[in-house]
C-alpha cells in the first residue's frame, strides 16, 4: 500500500515537471504542441486518480491552463486560427472528470463538473478571440458534456452489475433456505411422527403387553438415531459451506438416503401400522445423487401423510426405472382427504418444488375409486453413448 501510494505521489511530481519543462523550455513551439503534449503527460497521474480523483482533476486544471497561458506568445496564437491547438490540454481535465463521473459521490461529481466547466470556459474567454472564441468555447463544452455522459454509463453500468449480483446472492441465499426447509421437514417431520405413534402404542400397553411396549420404544430409539444422524449431516455440510468456519473433527457420517433405503423405510412405516407394499418397475440401475434423493424425499413425506392422515394400514409403493425418466408413486386406500398441505403444512408443496427443480412434475389428489395419490415423473439424464469399435 505504501509503496503504490509512493508511485502516484512520484507520477504527481512528474506530471508538475513535464509540464513546467513543456512550458518552459519550448516557448516558441504552437500551441498544437502544448495542447497535445499536456493531454499525453495526463498519463502520468493515473495513480493520484485511482487513490485521489479530485486532487487529480485540481493538477490536470492547474497544467492544462498552464499549457495554454504559458507561453509568452500564446496571445498571438490566439488570433491566427479559429481553433486554437492548446486548447487540446483541456481533453486531459475531461478524461479525469469523466473517471469522477463514473466512480465518485454524485456530489463530488457535480462540484468537479461545475468547477472545471467554469475554469475551461474563463480560459478559453480570455485566450481565444474573435470568430475563435466561440468555435473554441462550443468545442470545450461538447468535449466535457461527452466525458460527463461516458462517466454517467460506465456509472450506470456499474451500479446495474452490482443490482444483479446482490439479486443473484438473494435468489441464491433464498434457494438454499428453501433446499433446507425442505430437507428438515422431510426428514424431520416423518420421523417424528412415527415417533409419535409408536410413543402412543408403546404407553397404552406397557401395562398388558410389556413386550410390544419395548418394541415401540426400540422402535422410537432407532428412529431417533437415525434423525440425530440426519440432523448432524445437514449442520456439518452447513458448516462446511464456509471455508473460513472451523469444523471440529466428526465421525463418518453415513451418505445420503436413496432409493435402496426404501425397504428400510417401508419398515418403519410399518412399525407405525401402516404396511407398505414397495414393487420395482424396470431395470434397476444408477441415477444421479440428486434425483435419488428427491425421489426418496418424496416417498418418505406421502408415506408420512398417509400415516398421519389417510387412516389406513396398508399403502402400495411403486419405483420405476423408465427409460427417459424415474417415476414413483405412492398409493392408499384411506380417506383420500386432501392432506395437500396448502392450509397448514408443507409436505405436498417440498414435493412440488423438488420435482420441479429437477424439471419434473408431482401429481398430488384423492382417487375417484377411494384413497389417495401421490406421483412424481423425474426425467433422467440422457446416458453418455459408448462409441462402437470398428473391426
Amino acid at each position: 500500500m505504501t509503496r503504490t501510494k509512493s508511485l502516484a505521489w512520484a507520477g504527481g511530481a512528474t506530471y508538475v515537471l513535464v509540464l513546467g519543462l513543456l512550458v518552459a523550455a519550448a516557448p516558441r513551439a504552437s500551441g498544437t504542441v502544448h495542447g497535445i503534449g499536456a493531454l499525453l503527460a495526463v498519463s502520468l497521474l493515473i495513480g493520484v486518480v485511482r487513490r485521489m480523483p479530485l486532487v487529480a482533476l485540481g493538477m490536470a486544471l492547474l497544467g492544462s491552463t498552464a499549457a495554454v497561458a504559458g507561453p509568452p506568445n500564446a496571445g498571438q496564437q490566439s488570433l491566427s486560427a479559429s481553433f486554437q491547438g492548446q486548447f487540446l490540454s483541456y481533453v486531459a481535465v475531461d478524461l479525469v472528470l469523466g473517471f469522477i463521473v463514473a466512480t465518485c459521490a454524485r456530489r463530488a461529481a457535480i462540484i468537479a463538473v461545475a468547477g472545471s466547466l467554469s475554469v475551461q470556459i474563463l480560459v478559453v474567454g480570455v485566450f481565444a478571440h474573435g470568430d475563435g472564441l466561440a468555435v473554441n468555447e462550443v468545442c470545450s463544452v461538447l468535449a466535457l458534456t461527452a466525458s460527463c455522459m461516458a462517466g454517467l454509463l460506465a456509472r450506470e453500468r456499474s451500479e446495474h452489475a452490482v443490482a444483479l449480483y446482490a439479486q443473484e446472492v438473494a435468489e441464491a441465499v433464498t434457494a438454499e433456505r428453501l433446499r433446507i426447509a425442505r430437507e428438515l421437514h422431510d426428514m424431520v417431520a416423518h420421523s417424528i411422527g412415527i415417533i409419535a405413534i409408536q410413543a402412543g402404542v408403546g404407553s397404552r400397553v406397557i401395562q398388558s403387553q410389556p413386550a410390544e411396549a419395548r418394541e415401540a420404544l426400540r422402535a422410537i430409539e432407532a428412529t431417533s438415531r437415525e434423525t440425530l444422524a440426519g440432523l448432524r449431516r445437514t449442520v456439518v455440510s452447513l458448516r462446511q459451506a464456509d471455508g473460513s468456519a472451523t469444523v471440529p473433527e466428526q465421525p463418518s457420517l453415513a451418505p445420503s438416503p436413496g432409493l435402496a433405503d426404501v425397504e428400510r423405510l417401508a419398515e418403519a412405516t410399518a412399525g407405525a401400522g401402516v404396511r407398505v407394499d414397495v414393487h420395482r418397475i424396470g431395470r434397476q440401475r444408477p441415477v444421479p445423487a440428486d434425483i435419488e434423493l428427491s425421489a426418496y424425499r418424496i416417498v418418505q413425506e406421502a408415506l408420512t401423510n398417509v400415516v398421519r392422515h389417510a387412516d389406513t394400514d396398508r399403502c402400495r409403493v411403486v419405483v420405476d426405472y423408465g427409460d427417459e425418466q424415474l417415476s414413483v408413486e405412492v398409493v392408499d386406500g384411506g380417506r383420500g382427504g386432501t392432506c395437500d398441505g396448502s392450509s397448514t403444512g408443507f409436505g405436498i408443496i417440498g414435493m412440488r418444488e423438488r420435482a420441479g427443480l429437477l424439471g419434473g412434475r408431482l401429481s398430488a389428489g384423492p382417487r375417484p375409486e377411494g384413497g389417495f395419490r401421490v406421483a412424481a415423473r423425474l426425467p433422467l439424464p440422457e446416458p453418455v453413448g459408448v462409441p462402437m469399435e470398428v473391426r
